[in-house]
């Protein structure tokens, strides 16, 4: 009862008659105390989980001590461990943040919570662009959670495998994720939040992770709503990965953690915990900064799981930006593209490249573009087509498209949009951002922070003020497009996607599977 008067009060200042930030909140842990922001409470640096460092590091988090006193969140935590160790990180990261608008407990505002991007090797809920303060000014509760990336998050090596009940290992971050959303499930109502109406939304890695714990047991019943922006994974697993194809075996990942311990210079398991996480080795390209099929936490090829209806059957709003390949193609001529088409697809490479082609001395968008559906658009078409298929929630699907016009004839004449543009469209955070901004770009920000809250509130993004947004389902494929403004179209390289679809049926038979050895 106590805890709750405290929760009350620190959320109507005007019962004591004092600052708002000055009253305490409960949580399960102990008593924390915010910070009044913009007519919202920011709470920065709460943790979840106790700190994974020493005997916890690769294991999955733990209960956080409880304290004595009030616990002051007016500053961010340190940021995951990550890069070359500078700046404020640090092994002990798993905190979250809460901008709440809410004035009392009893309000139920819905949730939103953040899952930031990285390709699991960076990130942070620090980055000003991710300031949850305009979309929770929008009438939602917005938590943003730290996850550890990196060897630090995703190490699968056989000792791990070993002391696990589980008999998985290499998941630690999604683990994060979980124990997160475990926290906001028993403690979102002490902010005024709706622990029942709790929507997830993250980029990149953040949107891929969201599509792994809509397919995991273990997230079951956390949330009702997913929102991926340039995610999903629902490509075959590979030994050797290609973007799109990220996923491995636990096996596989357990032989790159056997050479990441041998390259540490550890002997064991209980030697490489003692090493300072400035001395591990690096991270990227190592096999060991990417989730994996652990059988446990992802139980299987996603796109088999959801073939199944093995999953969580929640309402998803899924999309990806128009020029992704502009951040990930590196071919430079229209010979090393076929080249490394020839090498990656095989036997479907001349369909492919007929699908995607080169110039005669370029490498366009029509080029680009098949490395942005092989990664994001597939990947997008895929979930949203086997949720329509085989689920009874609701399916919304976008293309985002808003980027500045360049002159005919330059060498930016035909970019699009690139990855990771559309977050600080999301978050109405495009002043963090150095580029030069239009009424318009401000217009289309108001656009999409609008569906994302109305999708949260309702799991369906219309309401007053814009477009109809229609769902999406096998019979009506129909994408809402944002280029200058919402408007609804087809699905974009319909066509190209089905030679992938091809493609990724071959690989997940007896001869593809061999061949992608």
């Amino acid at each position: 009862m106590k805890l709750k008067l405290l929760a009350f009060l620190a959320l109507c200042p005007g019962a004591l008659g004092v600052a708002q930030q000055s009253v305490p909140v409960g949580t399960e842990y102990g008593l924390v105390r915010g910070v009044a922001e913009n007519g919202l409470t920011v709470y920065r640096g709460i943790p979840f989980a106790a700190p994974p460092v020493g005997e916890l590091r690769w294991r999955g988090p733990q209960p956080a001590a409880k304290w004595e006193g009030v616990r002051e969140t007016a500053k961010f935590a340190p940021d995951p461990y990550q890069g070359d160790g500078k700046g404020n990180v640090s092994e002990d990261c798993l905190y979250l943040n809460v901008w709440t608008p809410a004035k009392t407990p009893r309000d139920r505002v819905p949730v939103l919570v953040w899952i930031y991007g990285g390709g699991f090797s960076f990130g942070s809920t620090s980055t000003p662009v991710h300031d949850g303060e305009h979309l929770a000014r929008k009438g939602v509760v917005l938590v943003s959670i730290n996850y550890r990336v990196g060897s630090l998050g995703f190490l699968a090596h056989p000792e791990l495998t070993a002391e696990s009940p589980h008999h998985a290992s290499g998941n630690y971050g999604l683990q994060d994720m979980i124990a997160g959303l475990q926290w906001v499930k028993r403690n979102i109502a002490a902010f005024g939040g709706d622990p029942d109406r709790v929507t997830i939304f993250g980029e990149s890695a953040g949107g891929i992770a969201v599509s792994m714990l809509c397919a995991s047991p273990e997230a079951k019943g956390l949330f009702r709503g997913a929102i991926s922006e340039s995610g999903g994974s629902f490509g075959p697993s590979r030994p050797t990965t290609y973007p799109g194809e990220n996923m491995r075996r636990l096996a596989d990942a357990e032989r790159s953690g056997l050479a990441f311990a041998q390259k540490a210079g550890a002997a064991s398991l209980a030697e490489l915990r003692k090493i300072s996480p400035d001395k591990l080795p690096a991270a990227w390209g190592s096999g060991t900064a990417w989730p994996i099929v652990d059988g446990w936490i992802v139980p299987d090829d996603q796109y088999r799981l959801y073939t199944a209806g093995k999953y969580n059957d929640v309402d998803i709003l899924v999309g990806y930006n128009s020029d992704e390949g502009l951040s990930f193609a590196h071919e430079k001529t229209p010979a090393e593209y076929v080249d490394g088409v020839k090498k990656r697809y095989g036997p479907f490479a001349s369909d492919l490249i007929k699908a995607y082609p080169a110039g005669t001395d370029s490498v366009p968008k029509t080029a680009r573009d098949l490395m942005r559906d092989a990664a994001f658009g597939w990947q997008t078409w895929a979930w949203a087509t086997l949720q329509a298929r085989t689920g009874k929630s609701k399916v919304y699907y976008y293309y985002f498209d808003q980027h500045a016009d360049h002159p005919p004839g330059s060498p930016e004449a035909d970019h699009g949009t690139p990855h990771g543009m559309d977050v600080p469209y999301v978050f109405e955070t495009l002043d963090r951002k150095d580029t030069k901004l239009t009424p318009g770009d401000w217009a289309i920000s108001d656009t999409l922070s609008t569906y994302w809250t109305n999708f949260a509130k309702r799991g369906d993004p219309n309401g007053l003020g814009v477009p109809t947004w229609p769902q999406f389902t096998e019979r009506n494929r129909e994408v809402m497009h944002f280029h200058d403004h919402a408007f609804v179209g087809p699905v974009p390289s319909a066509d190209s996607l089905q030679v992938l679809d091809r493609y990724f049926a071959w690989r997940r038979t007896p001869e593809g599977a061999a061949w992608a050895k």
